[in-house]
C-alpha cells in the first residue's frame, strides 16, 4: 500500500495529464498489473510516475516550510534585513537563526532578541559568511 502523498500525486499527475479514466487505468495496467491506484505497492509506484514524466507530467516542488520574516519595529528593520539577506545567501530558512538564537541567548526566536543580542546573532552570520567565501571583507 503507497502513502497518501504518493496517491495524492498520481491523481494529480491524472488530472494534469487530461487522462479518461480508461486511459487512467490502461497506463496502471501496463505498468503495475493493477485496475486502481490503492492496488500500488512502493515497488511499482516508481514505474507508474516515471510512465507519466515520459507522458509529460511536471510535478510541482512543494511550498517550502517554514515562517515568513518577521517584521520587526522600524529601529531593527536594517539589522533585520541584514540578516534575512544573508539567511537567503546562505540558503537557510529563518529557523536556522532561530535555532541560533535559542543555541546563543537561550530565546527562542530572532524577534525576541534584545538590540544587543540581535547584533551578536547578525555578527556571527557574517563570520559564517565570510569562512563559507559569500560576504567580501571590505563590507564588514
Amino acid at each position: 500500500m503507497i502513502r497518501k502523498g504518493q496517491l495524492a500525486q498520481i491523481h494529480i499527475a491524472k488530472a494534469q495529464l487530461g487522462l479518461t479514466d480508461e486511459d487512467y487505468r490502461a497506463i496502471l495496467a501496463r505498468t503495475a498489473g493493477v485496475s486502481s491506484a490503492k492496488e500500488l505497492t512502493n515497488k511499482t509506484v516508481g514505474g507508474v510516475m516515471f510512465e507519466f514524466r515520459r507522458l509529460g507530467f511536471e510535478p510541482k516542488p512543494a511550498k517550502k516550510a517554514g515562517r515568513k520574516a518577521p517584521n520587526p519595529p522600524a529601529s531593527r528593520q536594517a539589522e533585520m534585513k541584514k540578516v534575512e539577506a544573508l539567511l537567503a545567501e546562505a540558503g537557510r530558512a529563518w529557523a536556522y537563526a532561530d535555532g541560533m538564537a535559542k543555541h546563543m541567548f537561550k530565546v527562542d526566536r530572532v524577534d525576541f532578541l534584545d538590540d544587543s543580542q540581535l547584533h551578536k546573532l547578525l555578527q556571527a552570520l557574517i563570520i559564517d559568511a565570510k569562512r563559507q567565501g559569500r560576504y567580501p571583507d571590505d563590507l564588514a
